[in-house]
């Protein structure tokens, strides 16, 4: 089987690339007069993006001459004859701005001289420079000129055959450590990992071991079709937390996350986190049951889970569910389940109870409807642990027809736990009537989300007068006008502690310059003057 056939390397996402510009070739080289230059083929299986070695031939010369690569190294090309070398795949990943190799400008390989694994460099078609291969247009990259690595340089040596001094490339356990591979490899992709555990044995060690797996990112739509037995399948006992991407909509995507899910089951001793995203729209009247009774097997199993993000799943989450967590996982730090569905189906007793069974829980995640005034007063206990964030969203009519919470709870909740923070985010559902039972004075609302159909002037002015102290974020989404764009200036004037603010309509300037002037700490803002097109970016403050 050849080269090609064994390795498959992952293409660039861009497609094809920028063909070569004509190198500065260096002549630095005693006695070598450039010929026909010639790819190098270390027997290294390519990873990641490949690169493409030029050829050339000199007029009337036969003879081979080395392999050079350019003060400014090319551009990106697809291999049309041999697998790129470990040293230019490698190259690829490296920022500009490395070290020049010492004593020449770049790696040269002599024909007649084996490399480390033995083997002369593998014969190449030869094109004109700055032309690319047949088959291959010329498409412009968005990638930047690449600069070798320096610790894949070995020390100068002289060739036996013409006696020149060139580079010879050692192999990449020879010169990076696991550990620092490691490190490397942790920021791979799912299917960039499994190729660089293909390079060699030291690079199938780092690749394996359990520190490029701790953090853990999958895409079922394309990373996990036909990939999870047996490579994946093999390091998720390493695995500590978990973020899995799913398209509901995509029958093998969603069965592919399911059937992580239920492997993870049997294997989560050292499982700490998870969170599940959902991308594109679920289908309709679809209750995603494969997907939470997968979550629920999970949960029961995985004692030492610690943090749980449920918030980008569009089912309705239940009582159910709610209770395995609260016994199956008594380590809980975190639990997110304000996700945004229409219907809300967890009740007030199974929160109560995830708070009795759960005391080290710091950060939780509701919908209005799911809080009540016990479970404030549970928080607030003196033998609980500080108690530092609580996510509310109202989205559903239950939340609207939640029962008021009082304002002295809250009082005793922000006595007990100073430094609290509250995020709300209110949705069209709610009436006007509603919008006053939520917004208590005593609330510490560290981010405040409006989004209401009806009035917005009046819970601004609000929380100018009341969140002064506390609040840090505000989005607002509603139709530009005089009154809205008076109640921002006063809350700038009022909540000097802002760090961000995006409104999404039209504001006068004066809103603008307010912000500027009178919030020292504002970091990020989208405050437009001028209808723009969507989407509408943030601006960053130094």
């Amino acid at each position: 089987m050849s080269v090609q056939n064994q390795y498959h390397p992952v293409l660039s996402p861009t497609g094809p690339c920028r063909p070569l510009k004509a190198p500065s070739w260096d002549k630095a080289l005693a006695g070598a007069s450039v010929g026909t230059l010639t790819p190098a083929s270390h027997g290294n299986s390519p990873i990641g993006h490949h690169h493409h070695h030029l050829t050339r031939a000199a007029a009337g010369e036969n003879r081979t001459a080395p392999v050079l690569l350019s003060q400014d190294p090319p551009r990106l090309l697809p291999a049309t004859e041999s697998p790129p070398t470990l040293c230019t795949n490698l190259a690829a990943w490296a920022r500009p701005g490395f070290p020049r190799p010492p004593a020449s400008t770049g790696l040269a390989l002599l024909p007649g001289v084996r490399g480390a694994q033995g083997r002369h460099p593998s014969p190449s078609r030869p094109v004109r420079p700055g032309v690319p291969p047949p088959g291959f247009p010329a498409v412009p990259s968005r990638h930047c000129p690449l600069r070798p690595v320096p610790s894949l340089w070995a020390k100068p040596t002289r060739s036996a055959a013409q006696g020149g001094p060139h580079l010879a490339m050692a192999e990449p356990g020879e010169q990076l450590p696991e550990e620092v591979l490691a490190l490397i490899f942790r920021h791979l992709p799912l299917p960039d990992r499994a190729a660089a555990a293909r390079v060699c044995r030291a690079w199938a060690a780092a690749a394996t071991c359990s520190a490029v797996w701790h953090d853990t990112s999958i895409s079922c739509d394309c990373e996990l079709e036909g990939m999870l037995p047996p490579y994946l399948s093999a390091c998720l006992d390493h695995v500590q937390n978990l973020w899995l991407e799913f398209e509901p909509s995509r029958k093998s995507s969603r069965r592919a996350a399911t059937d992580l899910l239920t492997a993870l089951t049997g294997r989560t001793p050292g499982l700490r986190g998870l969170c599940l995203e959902c991308r594109g729209e679920k289908p309709l009247f679809d209750a995603g049951r494969d997907v939470l009774d997968a979550v629920h097997a999970l949960c029961g199993a995985a004692s030492a889970l610690r943090h749980l993000d449920l918030r980008r799943l569009p089912f309705s989450l239940d009582d159910a569910l709610v209770l395995q967590v609260a016994h199956g996982c008594p380590e809980l730090r975190s639990l997110f389940l304000d996700n945004r569905t229409l219907v809300g189906s967890v009740g007030p007793g199974s929160v109560l109870e995830l708070l009795e069974a759960c005391p080290c829980l710091r950060a939780l995640g509701l919908h209005l409807a799911s809080l009540s005034r016990t479970a404030l007063e549970a928080l607030a206990a003196p033998e609980r642990a500080p108690f530092e964030l609580l996510a509310l969203r109202c989205a559903c009519p239950e939340d609207a027809r939640a029962p008021p919470l009082p304002d002295e709870a809250w009082a005793a909740l922000s006595l007990r736990h100073p430094g609290l923070q509250v995020e709300l985010e209110l949705e069209p559902v709610l009436p006007a009537e509603s919008v006053t039972r939520v917004l208590q004075p005593a609330v510490p609302v560290a981010t405040l989300r409006l989004s209401l159909s009806g009035d917005t002037v009046g819970p601004v002015r609000f929380a100018a007068r009341h969140y002064a102290a506390t609040l840090r974020a505000l989005e607002v989404r509603a139709a530009a006008s005089a009154e809205l764009d008076a109640a921002l200036e006063e809350l700038a004037a009022r909540c000097a502690r802002l760090r961000e603010v995006h409104c999404f309509c039209v504001v006068r300037p004066s809103v603008l310059h307010a912000f500027r002037a009178r919030c020292p700490r504002l970091r990020s803002y989208t405050l437009k003057v001028t209808r723009e097109p969507h989407p509408w970016r943030p601006t960053l403050v130094a």
